[in-house]
């Protein structure tokens, strides 16, 4: 994971997916280079995206998304990930109850 970025976010009616990431990619790469003194490229061009279909199970792919660190190798447990937390993950939202296991996503 230290390579790239899993997301799952909702988009508001007035918002695109190529906005948002332009945003993102644009304001994050002005704090880095000027935290880290340089100038530079930060983020490499284009992007890749799943729509999620409504047959897939939100839920699901929220535990998929928040157990990526886990299975970099960047944490030894979820809740040792400061960002693991998700708004579809349900039940495990606020409780403090990280998914100790990766779900897979669904076939």
């Amino acid at each position: 994971m230290p390579d790239h970025v899993h997301w799952l976010m909702q988009l508001r009616e007035t918002a695109t997916l190529e906005n948002v990431i332009q945003s993102v990619k644009s304001v994050s790469a002005h704090r880095l280079n000027r935290r880290l003194r340089r100038n530079g490229k930060v983020w490499q061009a284009g992007y890749h995206d799943h729509a999620l279909r409504q047959e897939e199970d939100v839920q699901a792919l929220a535990r998929y998304v928040v157990a990526n660190p886990l299975r970099a190798g960047l944490v030894k447990r979820l809740g040792d990930y400061p960002l693991w937390d998700a708004a579809w993950l349900g039940t495990c939202r606020g409780e403090g109850a990280a998914p100790t296991e990766p779900v897979p996503l669904p076939p």
